[in-house]
């Protein structure tokens, strides 16, 4: 096949949409909206921009829920895509259009559940909740504007009808969000095989 060179904006050639829940320094939670983790074991790795409220947060209070969404609840995504939990917005933010939201739970609509053994709750209507702590937050000299943070899942809530049995999810009947060049879209429902380690 023949291809071209090109200079894209972005690269999110599909990547799970996941919703970060931290800790305020009030108590409250703050719910970040971002497509850039990746896990290992039981570690998952988070990308999250310099200057917002999440990171800020895990800087103060290294914990945070990685909640999960399915493609059903991608307009909740999209209800606080444009908020930052940081006040005043900052000016690079602001640029962009973001405006300042301290709760976004009522934003999105979703609900808060508690956590077992982290402080920021979950959301319960996402299928998959990881409740995580940070090791380590890395600022890259090559990149200001992002962090690259390392966190441990100490706690992994499953909703019931995606659940094999206590150490497996069914793929057939879970499908996460996919945020592919800055549109939302489900995976296909049609499976094209398996790995031979599944």
């Amino acid at each position: 096949m023949e291809t071209t060179v090109i200079e894209p904006k972005i690269l999110y050639y599909g990547t799970p949409v996941i919703l970060l829940n931290t800790l305020n320094e009030d108590g409250t939670v703050n719910i970040s909206p971002m497509s850039s983790s990746w896990a290992l074991g039981s570690f998952v790795t988070l990308g999250i921009g310099l200057g917002g409220k999440a990171i800020e947060n895990l800087k103060r209070h290294p914990e945070c829920v990685i909640n999960v969404p399915s493609p059903a609840l991608w307009k909740h995504v999209e209800r606080i895509a444009s908020y930052t939990g940081t006040d005043p917005v900052p000016d690079w933010k602001h640029e962009l259009g973001f405006t300042y939201k301290k709760d976004k739970h009522e934003a999105s609509g979703l609900t808060a559940v508690g956590a077992h053994d982290v402080a920021p709750s979950r959301l319960a209507e996402c299928p998959l909740q990881l409740e995580a702590k940070v090791h380590h937050i890395r600022e890259p000299e090559y990149a200001s504007f992002f962090a690259i943070v390392e966190t441990e899942v100490v706690c992994v809530h499953a909703r019931k009808d995606i659940v094999l049995d206590e150490h497996h999810v069914d793929p057939s009947k879970w499908s996460p969000l996919i945020y592919n060049f800055r549109h939302y879209f489900g995976l296909a429902e049609q499976s094209l095989g398996k790995t031979f380690r599944a």
